[in-house]
């Protein structure tokens, strides 16, 4: 699918050219125009393959997100009889990043799914105990399948490959990693004071070979700073 990517880094808006036939899966909330011949539909982000049991998960799960907070787990298909095109943009200022997928595993944090294209599923995962001590939150996004797939960050998007190797990332700046790679929770380093009076507490580390995506700015930092000055 035709596509561009404008405004970029900072306030990136996504455009998709739509033919006869063809459908364009979004984030709830994001769409900033259409072209008029497009039509939209709501569904629920239960999975492709979820059936009646994970129909009634997906169901339970947004119920969890609305009190939590995150992203909606509803999304919108478009489509159209005829050629036209559609806008969207996440809700934070940065980048959004194309990624074609060919069958592989992507896992991305909470918030960071912008739209899709093709034969992906997107489901939400539960990421256990270390997803919450990381802050990352209890429930990441899993994507797999061929097609095409974008997603954004806070700030830039940096991409760091590994070969049978380790790498630390901040849990704040962390935007998705591909799913052969293995992670676990850790500490900055510097012993208590580090954990504590560096601000940096506890990061993630990744090992295997693998891509990871991080973002230039952290949110919970920047929310931490703006409470500053609101007390």
């Amino acid at each position: 699918m035709h596509h561009e990517i404008t405004h970029g880094p900072s306030f990136a808006m996504l455009r998709v050219d739509l033919s006869p036939g063809e459908t364009f899966v979004a984030e709830a909330g994001s769409m900033v125009a259409r072209s008029t011949n497009v039509e939209m539909d709501v569904k629920m982000g239960a999975g492709k393959k979820a059936g009646f049991f994970g129909t009634f998960k997906a169901i339970l799960i947004a119920f969890i997100r609305k009190l939590v907070g995150g992203e909606s787990f509803f999304v919108n298909h478009f489509h159209s009889p005829a050629p036209g095109s559609v806008w969207v943009a996440p809700t934070l200022s940065g980048s959004i990043e194309h990624r074609q997928m060919t069958g592989q595993k992507l896992v991305l944090s909470s918030g960071a799914y912008v739209a899709s294209v093709g034969d992906i599923d997107v489901k939400m995962k539960f990421g256990g105990l270390t997803s919450i001590l990381s802050k990352e939150g209890a429930f990441m996004l899993e994507c797999t399948g061929q097609g095409d797939l974008w997603f954004n960050s806070y700030g830039g998007i940096e991409t760091i490959d590994l070969t049978n190797g380790s790498y630390i990332v901040d849990n704040g700046h962390l935007v998705g990693f591909e799913g052969d790679l293995s992670w676990k929770i850790a500490s900055a380093g510097g012993g208590m004071m580090g954990a504590f009076a560096s601000g940096e507490g506890l990061v993630m580390e990744f090992s295997g070979t693998g891509r990871i995506y991080i973002q230039s700015r952290n949110l919970g930092a920047f929310a931490d700073y703006v409470s500053g000055l609101l007390t």
